[in-house]
């Protein structure tokens, strides 16, 4: 899949180099947050987590498809400051996709190895990308199909 609006390396450097995200969801009008081991397929553009169907968050994600996310660097330092806040669509992991998403996991995680896998990903429609190092407040913003 051709990405005709690349994610700029920065954003993309900083995702690959941690492994937790928050994942919010929504059902009927009732918030939920938890926070999940990732592997981000730069290609695929796509998160990509496991989690039990029996999970309240993957209970909503099954009944409102729409997510938020956040990835953040913990730092009290106010010039280190990084983070990303995303949203997308979650959808379970299946066919090619499946493949190559558990391929990355499992090189990732290799405990995961224990574990059935119920592989999940979130593609990205808007990721935000505070990084205090390019100056206070500074935003890297991508949106899907939209240059910023």
């Amino acid at each position: 899949m051709e990405n005709k609006n690349p994610i700029d390396k920065r954003i993309i450097g900083f995702i690959k180099k941690h492994h937790v995200f928050t994942l919010a969801t929504s059902t009927d009008n009732k918030p939920y947050t938890c926070s999940c081991f990732y592997v981000y397929l730069e290609n695929e553009n796509h998160f990509v987590f496991t989690s039990d169907r029996k999970t309240r968050h993957i209970g909503d994600a099954e009944k409102n498809k729409n997510v938020a996310g956040s990835v953040a660097l913990e730092t009290s330092m106010i010039g280190k400051i990084q983070g990303i806040q995303f949203t997308g669509l979650i959808t379970e992991l299946e066919g090619e996709m499946l493949t190559i998403a558990t391929a990355a996991y499992l090189k990732k995680f290799p405990i995961a190895h224990l574990k059935d896998l119920l592989l999940w990903s979130v593609e990205p429609d808007f990721i935000k990308m505070t990084d205090n190092r390019l100056g206070f407040g500074k935003k890297l913003i991508w949106e899907k199909g939209n240059i910023k």
